[in-house]
């Protein structure tokens, strides 16, 4: 018994340190380690054995479980290890590193973003609103006349139920008067939507970023001086600024705000965004919605401003052409990658 067990471990580690292959391991590890392999097999039979025997062909049969277990082992590490070396063998370490593209935010999600901090740091809060508005929340609420020609769907995508796709993020600033009380400082940036045939200069969906201040005492030197910090902080200290009178129904008195830099249209003033006082008549909408006199004009002042990042973009970065923007070339975007 004691020669056939010893046969039996020798056969064993000669065929583990022959197999050339983790499926050939496996093979024999199931013809002598399993449920009917060749020492599982034995293991049974030990009740067969005199009692006398029994514990030191037991122990006997363990010690052979054990060293062909670890031969098993041992012998898929070095397999393990040989087909490493094997295919480290085939790499050339002088050839270059393979080059993975590095993503990137988009331009306009930089300059947003950029933007936003600022004005956070002026404590404006982030406020939103859907793209689907009403004609109230859109027109109506901003003092905006019925033969107002944004109000054509020559120049408004509407929808079948009466509702349309927000021309400006102005609807923002409405939805939150409506909701709150003053004081309000709030910034509203994303898309906007207008019937503007796709070229150079326009598109038919484009981002704003529009800011809403409402408190008591509130003057156009409050306004002038909001937008002065933001437009350095944003561009730079050496850029000028100027407010010229506009029109705006929102608004009253309303302004254009005009920037020149000497890195920015070769120093040419250039118009970056709407602005003014916000028009009495939009507090009394407001108050109408609420159904209240929170936004008493008398008692309440404020100012409004708004912009396009699509222009500002194509100023601040001398884009020729405005689609660029929306065209997802990676050879344009890749400039813009940190």
């Amino acid at each position: 018994m004691d020669n056939d067990l010893q046969r039996l471990q020798e056969t064993a580690l000669g065929e583990i340190q022959q197999a050339s292959s983790k499926i050939a391991l496996e093979n024999i590890r199931v013809k002598f380690l399993g449920k009917a392999g060749a020492i599982s097999r034995l293991s049974e039979n030990m009740r067969n054995l005199p009692k006398e025997d029994r514990p030191r062909i037991g122990k006997l049969l363990n010690e052979i479980r054990n060293t062909v277990t670890a031969a098993l082992d041992n012998r898929l590490d070095a397999i393990e290890s040989e087909g490493t070396a094997q295919i480290l063998s085939d790499v050339d370490e002088t050839l270059p590193g393979t080059q993975f593209p590095v993503g990137g935010i988009h331009p306009l999600t930089l300059l947003q973003d950029r933007a936003v901090r600022i004005l956070r740091r002026l404590g404006f809060a982030l406020a939103d609103g859907p793209d689907i508005e009403t004609e109230w929340h859109c027109f109506d609420a901003l003092n905006t006349p019925a033969n107002h020609p944004a109000r054509n769907d020559t120049d408004t995508f509407y929808l079948p139920d009466g509702r349309l796709l927000r021309t400006h993020t102005s609807s923002v600033q409405v939805r939150t008067m409506v909701a709150q009380k003053p004081p309000v400082r709030v910034i509203g940036p994303g898309a906007a939507y207008r019937r503007d045939e796709i070229d150079a200069t326009h598109l038919n969906q484009f981002n704003q970023l529009e800011g809403l201040y409402v408190n008591s005492d509130v003057s156009v030197a409050d306004l002038k001086g909001t937008l002065e910090y933001f437009v350095r902080e944003l561009l730079g200290h050496q850029v000028q600024t100027r407010l010229r009178p506009h029109f705006f129904p929102f608004t009253e008195p309303s302004f254009e705000l005009d920037i020149r830099s000497p890195g920015i249209q070769s120093g040419k003033w250039m118009e970056l965004l709407g602005c003014g006082m916000v028009n009495p008549a939009v507090f009394e909408a407001i108050n109408a919605k609420r159904g209240d006199n929170a936004y008493d004009p008398e008692a309440w002042t404020g100012f409004a401003f708004g912009m396009g990042l699509e222009r500002l973009a194509m100023s601040l970065f001398g884009l020729p052409d405005i689609r660029l923007l929306i065209e997802n070339d990676q050879r344009f975007l890749a400039q813009f990658a940190r």
